[in-house]
């Protein structure tokens, strides 16, 4: 086909027929031919190298124009995108050929762009009547356009949207013309496919990366040697520095973080936390492992969450128990009390006789004692509710021991926000709480040889999970509970004190007092150097 062509052209040129003029005026339209060729080509391949997502789809337009204008006399380009079984106008150039807003929606009657959809022909549409058919001709009659080539874009069997070009002229485009701007427009839906999918995966890696970011515990992405390759943003707020590039079983300060299998899970205690490790190998298309994924999570809270939760079902047990026992002794403690008032207030006895019935009596009502404080502790006797001041029970509580803290010279330094809302309870019994907790603060202080004893006392106001409370805290400089005690230390009768010096039910009772106000009791404590307990009771909403 080529060597027709090219003997042709030579017998035009130089053939018998041939005159000089008839030479020159065959070679420019053959030159000028080839350069329209040349700048088809030159604008397709444009088009298939620079379309990307670096360039908009306005400046692909703009470029298509700008080129093609200089071979063929167009006048306006647009670009309307098919989704969801929507048409809607994506890119118009020039820009001051605009007359659908962009984000215009086509209708399916009267329009000539949804033929050429619904057919997947390409449509030469010249405009000659003055009465519009469709409603994209009103649009193209106040440009001043009468020839429109609508081409539908087709990727992969599928329409993706509509090309429009638009001249000034009639009659205007070639055969050659019409096979060029269907090769243009194969190429555009192909490139503007690519550039859907490829802009699809950069969503997805922004939004992992967001999400990555956005987490609220720690997650690390390390090599084999726990090198530390990529970190989210709670990773580098909980160690205050960059750490790209650090050791992350050094910085863990762990004695052992060997990762050998999927799912790897270890718990450890690090600055006063105690986190979850979880580790997840990251493997090549060989199944060879060559990062991990590690996933920490601070489950300081939540063990304490569940210790509070098992807490609450040994005392509820513990408290049905012990209101049996109770009810149970209550009978023969009194007769023992009794009687033994009565003997003792007849006279009469001998020093021997005396000493034993004072011994039954003081036993007797130390038990009597024991008895009400696991009546309180399983919640059986009722007290009234009324608003009180939170304050006010601790002055009571002090006006009653406070001197005795003098003796002992026990410091106490009160720091009670004024103003605060009040509480809805038993203002008794919530001084029994501050009793119990003030008590052991000076047993804990006594068992330490310290020059200065000091018992810190505050009130305040917080906000937590969504709700005002009213927390009071006690805090000492004493001797502080070992770590393994501390899920003990409210468990009725246990005690760290000597026998004879505490019945363990303190705290027990406390904790019950607390729970039946709607609130609870917190606990800090480091062994040697003190120990503070938080009341926290729900403010009653003014």
């Amino acid at each position: 086909m080529v060597l027709k062509e090219r003997e042709s052209l030579i017998d035009k040129l130089t053939g018998i027929q041939s005159s000089k003029k008839s030479y020159y005026s065959e070679l420019k339209v053959m030159v000028e031919e080839l350069k329209k060729k040349n700048m088809q080509l030159e604008v397709i391949n444009e088009v298939t190298q620079s379309l990307n997502i670096e360039m908009s789809i306005d400046e692909m337009l703009s470029n298509i124009f700008e080129k093609i204008k200089a071979f063929i006399a167009i006048d306006r380009i647009s670009l309307s995108l098919y989704e969801n079984n929507e048409l809607f106008l994506s890119n118009v150039y020039p820009l001051d050929s605009i007359h659908f807003p962009i984000g215009y929606q086509f209708q399916r009657e009267n329009s000539l762009y949804w033929n050429s959809i619904l057919t997947l022909e390409k449509v030469l549409f010249k405009l000659k009547s003055e009465t519009p058919n469709y409603i994209e001709e009103a649009a193209y009659h106040s440009l001043g356009i009468k020839s429109i080539l609508i081409i539908p874009l087709v990727s992969k069997k599928a329409v993706i949207g509509i090309l429009s070009i638009g001249s000034k002229e009639l009659n205007h485009f070639s055969e050659a013309d019409l096979s060029f701007f269907q090769q243009l427009s194969d190429q555009i839906a192909v490139c503007i496919e690519n550039v859907k999918l490829y802009q699809k995966v950069l969503d997805t890696k922004k939004e992992w990366e967001e999400t990555f970011r956005s987490v609220s515990d720690m997650i690390f992405i390390t090599d084999t040697n726990g090198t530390i390759l990529k970190c989210n943003k709670s990773a580098i707020n909980f160690f205050n520095s960059s750490i790209i590039g650090q050791n992350l079983q050094t910085l863990l300060e762990l004695p052992d973080l060997a990762i050998i299998e999927e799912n790897y899970f270890q718990e450890f205690h690090h600055k006063q936390h105690l986190f979850e490790l979880r580790a997840y190998p990251i493997a090549n298309k060989n199944y060879q492992i060559y990062s991990y994924i590690i996933y920490i999570i601070d489950i300081t809270e939540k063990r304490k969450m569940e210790a509070q939760l098992i807490q609450s079902g040994k005392l509820a047990a513990i408290g049905e128990i012990a209101a049996g026992i109770a009810h149970e002794l209550n009978n023969p403690l009194t007769a023992i009390l009794g009687n033994s008032q009565l003997l003792l207030r007849g006279g009469s006895l001998d020093e021997r006789t005396d000493k034993l019935l004072s011994d039954i009596y003081v036993c007797g009502k130390r038990c009597k004692n024991i008895i009400q404080n696991l009546l309180t502790f399983s919640r059986q006797d009722e007290y009234s509710f009324d608003d009180f001041s939170i304050n006010e029970a601790v002055e009571q509580v002090l006006d009653i021991i406070g001197d005795q803290f003098k003796k002992l010279n026990i410091t106490i330094e009160k720091h009670l926000q004024k103003n605060m809302q009040c509480v809805q309870g038993n203002i008794q019994q919530i001084g029994q709480i501050i009793l119990n907790l003030l008590i052991n603060a000076k047993d804990a202080l006594e068992e330490k040889e310290i020059a200065e004893k000091v018992i810190h006392l505050e009130s305040s106001e917080v906000m937590e999970h969504g709700r005002k409370w009213i927390v009071l805290s006690i805090r000492d400089n004493g001797s502080g509970i070992p770590h393994h005690q501390l899920q003990d230390i409210f468990n009725p009768f246990f005690t760290t004190k000597e026998p004879g010096k505490g019945t363990g039910l303190g705290l027990s009772v406390s904790l019950g007092i607390a729970e039946k106000h709607k609130g609870f009791i917190e606990i800090d404590s480091t062994y040697k150097e003190g120990s503070e307990f938080r009341l926290k009771l729900p403010a009653k909403c003014q």
